[in-house]
């Protein structure tokens, strides 16, 4: 039987030569030759990431008026003034940038993710209007700013994960980083910042003050979401008895040592130099190992987002 793939179910499903060809090239253009279970997964974690970002508009962020940035935050200061809908303000103010991101960023997955993406959340943050109370869930600014963006984040970071974008801010500030060089980061700071400043227009000042941390708690969640949590450490030791540190770590941690090649800028020697990755949890205990065989030793110690392979977490295939 033949490979299952959106191909094989046009060639079947479609009587028209033509709208067979024209069809194939749409599928070749947004790269899905095949529907493998981690693409699917990953259009799950897109759907359910933009969904629970309505959610937090809803329960949260519009009730408090709380801007977060981007387009959806424009969404907010223009409804509050004319009353159209914020979703549908959403999907038209991302046409441009998504045009603008197709035309400098490319790519047949920015294309597909993205777009469902901004659909996805467009649509649920006009239609949880009709299922959840305009009021939201608490009147209280700080729980509203908390978990509102611990929410925004989650959402955001599902989406990281399903190798998409949530578009607005996210795009413009992709293109700003390709073509001015400036860093995605100084972007986000940019461009939710004048969004902010126009919501304390728009509403005032303290809740524009509770739309910054709501920017950040929100970028924290995200990042945890979609990177994890930092949870190990990175090892440089620089010592006179190489041989003997690593023979410790390996015996008593059990864990991989890579010595790396180094030579003394000042004396010109050969100084080997110990890699190490371990758990936050034994950070302390390779310190005194180290501390043990060689107390002259010099040790950088450093974050690392995440580890994979052979002792961590297995580095998966698609």
């Amino acid at each position: 039987m033949a490979e299952y793939s959106p191909e094989n179910w046009i060639y079947m499903q479609t009587p028209s030569q033509s709208g067979r060809e024209f069809l194939k090239k749409v599928l070749n253009a947004l790269g899905h030759e095949k529907f493998t279970a981690s693409i699917i997964m990953e259009y799950a974690y897109l759907l359910a990431g933009a969904i629970i970002q309505a959610l937090a508009m809803r329960l949260f962020l519009v009730p408090a008026q709380l801007v977060s940035g981007g387009i959806s935050g424009i969404g907010q200061i223009v409804n509050s003034f004319t009353g159209w809908p914020i979703g549908l303000m959403v999907f038209l103010g991302n046409i441009p940038l998504f045009l603008l991101g197709w035309r400098f960023l490319g790519g047949p997955r920015f294309a597909l993710r993205t777009a469902l993406s901004i659909t996805v959340f467009s649509f649920f943050t006009d239609a949880f209007m009709w299922i959840i109370p305009g009021e939201g869930v608490t009147h209280d600014l700080v729980l509203n700013c908390l978990y509102g963006g611990v929410m925004l984040g989650v959402g955001l970071g599902l989406v990281y994960r399903g190798q998409g974008t949530s578009g607005g801010s996210d795009i413009l500030g992709r293109i700003l980083n390709y073509r001015f060089g400036i860093s995605i980061s100084q972007s986000y700071l940019m461009t939710d910042t004048l969004v902010v400043l126009a919501g304390g227009f728009a509403f005032n000042w303290e809740k524009a003050l509770y739309g910054l941390v709501v920017i950040y708690v929100s970028g924290l969640a995200a990042e945890m979401i979609s990177e994890g949590s930092s949870v190990f450490r990175t090892a440089l030791i620089i010592s006179s008895k190489p041989d003997e540190v690593s023979s410790k770590i390996l015996t008593d941690m059990e864990r991989g040592v890579t010595i790396l090649k180094g030579t003394g800028a000042y004396t010109g020697a050969d100084r080997p130099v110990l890699y190490v990755v371990i758990s936050r949890a034994e950070v302390n205990q390779v310190k005194s190992l180290v501390q043990e065989v060689d107390p002259s030793a010099f040790m950088v110690i450093s974050q690392a987002h995440e580890a994979l392979g052979e002792g961590f977490k297995p580095l998966l295939k698609r």
